[in-house]
């Protein structure tokens, strides 16, 4: 190997800062939040809440033909309901940037609990995206503060 041999374990000299740690800031002292290291927070807490609505309202959508094979019983009005959920998921993916839609969020993972009552599978599919949105209102509130 030819190259410069680097210490494993850096250390702030008289020349300036560690390797590895960002010129012109400082190691939180206690007391004073983390920051996250990212850029943008609210611009990355806004690109996981759109792609998670964005995620459910795709796989809402290829779902309706397996639970019309599988489940049989899947009426115009079950049918309607989901695409009017994916619509919702949709346009709510778009509003990210406004403070209420992490509650119509919220919401629209009630109703699609709530269609559990028309079919099962999408009690099932309720149940898993109620799940991924409280990760996302965690890691929202984590990261935000």
């Amino acid at each position: 190997m030819t190259g410069p041999e680097r210490d494993p374990h850096p250390t702030e000299d008289a020349t300036g800062p560690s390797v590895g740690q960002p010129v012109g800031e400082e190691e939180p002292t206690a007391g004073q939040p983390r920051r996250s290291g990212l850029r943008n927070p609210e611009r990355a807490v806004r690109g996981l809440g759109a792609g998670t609505l964005s995620l459910e309202a795709l796989v809402l959508l290829l779902a309706i033909q397996p639970i019309r094979v599988v489940g049989g019983d899947l009426g115009g009005a079950a049918i309607g309901a989901v695409v009017a959920l994916a619509v919702a998921a949709v346009v709510l993916a778009g509003m990210m940037r406004r403070p209420w839609a992490w509650n119509a969020g919220t919401v629209l993972q009630g109703l699609l609990l709530l269609g559990g009552l028309l079919h099962w599978s999408l009690l099932g599919l309720g149940i898993i995206f109620a799940l991924v949105w409280a990760y996302a209102l965690h890691v929202r509130r984590v990261i935000l503060g």
